[in-house]
C-alpha cells in the first residue's frame, strides 16, 4: 500500500477541514439569495454575512462595521492601499519594506511612481528600524506598509515598535497579515490590515480588510453599494472563512506550540545536512513556516523529486508571477535565491510525517546532485 501524500506547502493555502466544508455547504444551501434585497431569503443571507463579519472582527479586535469583505486578496490590498493613499492628499510617497509581497510592492509602484521608499531588512528579515524611522518622519510620506510576518521565511516583524514610530509621525500603518492570522495572535497595533482566509484553511476567493475607526480612506474607483465588494459578497465563502478561523483559534496556543516543535525538528535535521542554510529568524517566527537554501542545487528538481516521493513542498518566490521565479525576499536578505525549499505545515501534519520527510530528503538531494552532474 503506497504511503499517503504529505502536503508541506500550506503557506497561503491549507486543506479545508470537514467543519469548514460543512459551513461552505450550509452557505450554499441558506445563503444563495442576494443579501442586499428585502425578501426573507435575502435577510437570511444577510444574517449569515453579518455573523461571519462579526466573528472575524472579534478575532481582529475591531467592530464588525470596520471589517470589509473583498472578492480576493489582491483586491483587498489594492483597495486599502489606494484608499488610504488617496485620503493623504499632499503626501505623495509610500514606504514599504523590501520583503513585502509582490502585490504590495506592485500596488505601491502604481500609486506612487518613482516615489516608493524601500526599507532594507537584516539577515533575519527584520525591518531596519533607523531607516524606517527616517522614512516615517519624512513630510511627504503618505503611509507605511509593513507585513506582520513574512509569507516565505516566517519572520515576525516587531510591529509594536514600528507602530509607535508611525503613530508619533502621524503616518498610517497598513499591515499585511495574510500570513499570520490563524497561526499566531492577531497584531494589536495597526491602522489598516489585510487578511487572507485561504491561509487559515478557508476556500480561496475572499479577502479581508479591517480599518480602525479613525483611519481615513477615500475611494479612488467607481463607487457602488459596497465600495469594497462591488457586485456583492459570496455568502458561502464568508461563512466558511469565519468557521475556519474559529476552528483555528479554538486550539491556537496548543497547535502553535506543536507546530513550533515540528519546525524545530525540521530545522535541526536540515541544519545537519551539508550545504543547507536556514533562512529567517529562528525564534521570532511563525510556527508553521520554514525556508532552507541549498547550495549548488536548483529548487525545481528538488520539488519535483519530492513530489514523486509523495511530499509536496514549495520553492522559488511564494508570491511571484511565476512558479519558480527567484525569491525577492531571499535576495533582499542576502540569501541564496534559487536552490530553496519552502515548507508550510497545516494542523493535519504529524510527527511521523516530519520523520518521513527528514528520512527521504537526503536520498532526494543525492539523486538531484547526481542528475545535475550526469
Amino acid at each position: 500500500m503506497p504511503a499517503r501524500r504529505l502536503f508541506f506547502d500550506a503557506g497561503g493555502r491549507a486543506p479545508v477541514t470537514p467543519r469548514t466544508a460543512d459551513a461552505l455547504r450550509a452557505g450554499l444551501a441558506d445563503g444563495w439569495a442576494d443579501p442586499a434585497r428585502l425578501t426573507a431569503e435575502s435577510r437570511r443571507s444577510r444574517a449569515l454575512v453579518d455573523g461571519a463579519r462579526e466573528a472575524i472582527a472579534e478575532a481582529l479586535g475591531v467592530h464588525r462595521d470596520n471589517v470589509h469583505f473583498t472578492a480576493s486578496v489582491p483586491v483587498a490590498i489594492e483597495r486599502v492601499l489606494t484608499g488610504v493613499f488617496t485620503a493623504r492628499r499632499g503626501r505623495e510617497r509610500i514606504a514599504v519594506s523590501t520583503i513585502e509581497r509582490d502585490l504590495v510592492l506592485d500596488t505601491a509602484d502604481f500609486l506612487a511612481p518613482e516615489a516608493v521608499d524601500r526599507i532594507d531588512v537584516d539577515a533575519a528579515g527584520h525591518v531596519a528600524i533607523e531607516a524606517l524611522t527616517e522614512v516615517a518622519r519624512h513630510p511627504a510620506t503618505a503611509l507605511l506598509a509593513i507585513q506582520h510576518a513574512n509569507h516565505e521565511i516566517g519572520t515576525v516583524q516587531r510591529l509594536d515598535q514600528i507602530a509607535q514610530i508611525t503613530h508619533s509621525a502621524g503616518v498610517p500603518l497598513v499591515v499585511d497579515a495574510t500570513a499570520s492570522i490563524g497561526h499566531i495572535e492577531a497584531p494589536e497595533r495597526w491602522d489598516a490590515l489585510v487578511a487572507d482566509p485561504a491561509d487559515w484553511g478557508a476556500p480561496a476567493g475572499l479577502g479581508i480588510v479591517a480599518l480602525r475607526p479613525q483611519t481615513r480612506w477615500l475611494p479612488h474607483w467607481p463607487e457602488g453599494s459596497d465600495p469594497w465588494a462591488p457586485g456583492g459578497v459570496s455568502v458561502p465563502l464568508a461563512l466558511a472563512a469565519a468557521v475556519a478561523l474559529q476552528e483555528r483559534l479554538e486550539n491556537l496556543e496548543a497547535e502553535s506550540r506543536r507546530q513550533h516543535a515540528l519546525i524545530d525538528r525540521m530545522r535541526a535535521g536540515l541544519a545537519a545536512t551539508e550545504g543547507v542554510h536556514l533562512v529567517g529568524d529562528a525564534v521570532e517566527r511563525l510556527p508553521h513556516l520554514l525556508t532552507a537554501a541549498f547550495m549548488y542545487l536548483d529548487g525545481e528538481p528538488l520539488v519535483t523529486r519530492l513530489d514523486r516521493e509523495g511530499i509536496a513542498v514549495g520553492s522559488g518566490s511564494a508570491c511571484g508571477k511565476g512558479t519558480f521565479e527567484p525569491s525577492h525576499v531571499l535576495a533582499a536578505m542576502g540569501a541564496l535565491t534559487h536552490g530553496n525549499l519552502r515548507i508550510g505545515l497545516h494542523p493535519g501534519v504529524t510527527e511521523d510525517d516530519v520523520d518521513r520527510f527528514l528520512a527521504v530528503l537526503p536520498r532526494v538531494i543525492e539523486h538531484v546532485r547526481q542528475s545535475m552532474t550526469a
